[in-house]
């Protein structure tokens, strides 16, 4: 029987289907899908969404179209449902549901903790996370935005979710409410506050995406200054607030043709869907950003740099893949570079890469093994010029 696009209760059934059929809950934490029941993902939806046209972000009101915000809402378990456009782009949303039953699983949360969330957003996060901690346990969650703020507790509220909802910059914390016993953040990162390590209890665990990449999960040391943990997954975030906007593809090719166009040596299918390979050329190529799609034709790509250099891999039909690069840099070619150089090195997998923060803030990446493994340094932010 077909379930009519308007009708809330069907859709929430039909979504809570859609992860028993992927098989997406974590085995380790049953309590995810009760508290995803109780707290259906809708409730917690703002009246007006976003969706992509292919052109430009179009408002969608649960007014206007009841049937078309219904359906953003509950539109699979890997998709995302964006909530807020600033600047012409997405800066706050409903994460999809498989990533943040996942996240939650990877943050270990047990009745009773007290726990820090950075990133209110809607609320709904939050308020999971306050059904699992229960009466004896404490949330407090931290939004950048005053007006996301405001509307995260109320709904909050009439969910019966107790969270204290605060303004503030999650990069500094809570202090008046630590220590927690867990903490976790829905938006990337590119190195870990000190704060939050300083604020969560020795052997206590914090969760968040770093860059574009994926998730970690981290342990705080006994000292209460260090911390360390393996990669949990492939997500990509929002980005902090205030973090700059990087170019699209089109604004870094600016319409210029190619300099540069040759066939491509391999077959481009690994970089749509083997996600390991994915995990070592992002992480190998840090400033290189792409994207893919795939069609019946075969895998195309687009990468930049964010400033001059573009490339682009089209398959055309019943053709070799065509590279075609501009700019100073050949994208493509490092590209290839650093594949070749995974494949050499063993292709390790991704799940065997962790990442430390040692008590004098030194912050890497690391493959197979903390102490011998292969480490690549998070970024130090440049300092700030006064005048």
């Amino acid at each position: 029987m077909s379930v009519d696009p308007g009708d809330i209760v069907g859709h929430r059934r039909r979504a809570l289907a859609a992860m028993d059929t992927g098989d997406a809950w974590p085995k380790d934490s049953p309590w995810l899908r009760e508290a995803v029941e109780t707290l259906p993902r809708d409730a917690f939806a703002p009246d007006t969404l976003w969706t992509w046209d292919g052109q430009a972000w179009q408002r969608v009101t649960r007014a206007g179209d009841p049937q078309g915000w219904t359906r953003l809402v509950h539109a699979g378990p890997d998709e995302a449902t964006i909530t807020q456009i600033t600047d012409g782009v997405p800066s706050s949303s409903l994460s999809c549901t498989s990533i943040v039953v996942d996240m939650l699983d990877s943050l270990d949360l047990e009745p009773g903790h007290r726990v820090l969330e950075l990133g209110t957003g809607t609320g709904w996060n939050a308020a999971l996370i306050a059904h699992r901690v229960g009466p004896t346990g404490h949330v407090t969650s931290i939004e950048a935005d005053p007006a996301l703020a405001t509307g995260a507790a109320a709904t909050l509220t009439r969910a019966g979710a107790r969270v204290d909802v605060r303004v503030g910059d999650g990069a500094l914390g809570r202090p008046p409410a630590a220590p927690y016993d867990r903490l976790i953040a829905t938006y990337a990162v590119e190195r870990v506050p000190r704060a939050w390590i300083e604020q969560t209890t020795p052997g206590g665990d914090i969760v968040f995406p770093w860059t574009r990449l994926g998730y970690f999960a981290l342990t705080i040391g006994k000292d209460g200054r260090s911390a360390s943990g393996w990669l949990h997954g492939l997500a990509q975030f929002m980005n902090a607030r205030g973090t700059p906007t990087t170019p699209t593809h089109r604004q870094v090719r600016a319409d210029r043709d190619p300099d540069h166009e040759r066939p491509l040596t391999r077959d481009p299918h690994p970089l749509h869907d083997d996600a390991h390979l994915i995990w070592a050329l992002r992480l190998r190529l840090p400033d290189v950003l792409f994207d893919t799609s795939a069609d019946s034709h075969g895998v195309h790509a687009r990468l930049h740099d964010g400033t001059e250099s573009w490339a682009t891999i089209t398959t055309p039909p019943n053709g070799r893949p065509i590279a075609s690069q501009g700019g100073p840099r050949r994208l493509v070619d490092e590209l290839e570079a650093a594949w070749d150089a995974w494949t050499a090195a063993g292709a390790i997998g991704l799940y065997e890469h962790g990442m430390t923060v040692t008590a004098d803030d030194e912050q890497f990446v690391w493959a197979g093994d903390p102490d011998t493994g292969t480490r690549w340094p998070l970024p130090v932010p440049a300092p700030l010029t006064i005048g």
